[in-house]
């Protein structure tokens, strides 16, 4: 069994799209894997699928953005498949308006899911990593860190998360832990379909529409992110740290 077969990883977010292909991923390069989700039972048809496949998974329900879950959570993950060492923060989600009709409540909700619950779980899980001089951390950023109308909130987030990475990665290096970002560009989900339906498009033709301004000339799926995040939480990774890489069939900046 090699080193890698070992690790145990927890992917947030991970009931559907992005962090479900993610955690199938994952599990079929040898990780025990945390399915973690907001509603446990949606974190289901994920195991189900890594299970199926011959590999270890566990549905974990949890508020990333509250810190008795999150410690709770980790907790669990640590007693039933080991100490995790390869986190990845994707939990997310959308609150989109423009500046004017946005509430505080929307501007809330988006930066506790994605940035404090990014930090309540690298918190929680770092400690597992520094122990075993072995960490991986991926957080999920999005183009939308450079600016994106009608998202203020989660632009703001995105780019926040970016910051948080090359922090962390400034602090954990020495412990053997590394920390990166990806930055998806459109990918094919439930949160694009929302977005669609915010713009008052149908979805077929907001991917049409956009894969015209891709160069790839082709919108992304979640393996795309997937393959990447596969390659920043692995063994081989260990000299890449603190890095943005954008996933977006082209360049953005």
């Amino acid at each position: 069994m090699s080193t890698t077969e070992q690790r145990v990883a927890i992917v947030t977010g991970a009931a559907r799209g992005i962090g479900a292909a993610t955690a199938v991923r994952l599990a079929a390069e040898g990780r025990a894997v945390a399915v973690l989700d907001l509603d446990e039972a949606a974190c289901k048809d994920t195991v189900e699928k890594i299970t199926a496949a011959g590999g270890t998974a566990i549905a974990v329900g949890c508020d990333v953005s509250d810190a008795e879950q999150v410690e709770a959570a980790v907790t669990r993950i640590a007693s039933e498949l080991g100490a995790p060492t390869v986190l990845v923060n994707n939990a997310g989600v959308l609150r989109d308006n423009l500046l004017f009709k946005m509430s505080e409540s929307d501007w809330d909700t988006v930066m506790n899911v994605h940035l404090r619950g990014a930090f309540l779980m690298s918190r929680a899980c770092q400690k597992h990593m520094v122990d075993a001089k072995f960490g991986r951390i991926v957080n999920l950023s999005s183009s939308s860190a450079l600016g994106n109308r009608g998202q203020v909130n989660y632009s703001a987030a995105k780019a926040g998360l970016q910051g948080f990475t090359k922090t962390l990665a400034i602090e954990l290096g020495k412990f053997g832990v590394t920390a990166n970002a990806v930055a998806p560009g459109f990918i094919v989900t439930d949160m694009t379909a929302a977005t669609a339906e915010r713009v008052g498009m149908g979805f077929e033709e907001f991917q049409a529409a956009a894969a015209t301004q891709i160069p790839v000339q082709r919108v992304g799926r979640p393996e795309d992110i997937a393959n990447a995040i596969a390659f920043f939480t692995g063994e081989a990774a260990g000299f890449v740290s603190g890095q943005v890489m954008y996933v977006a069939g082209g360049p953005l900046n």
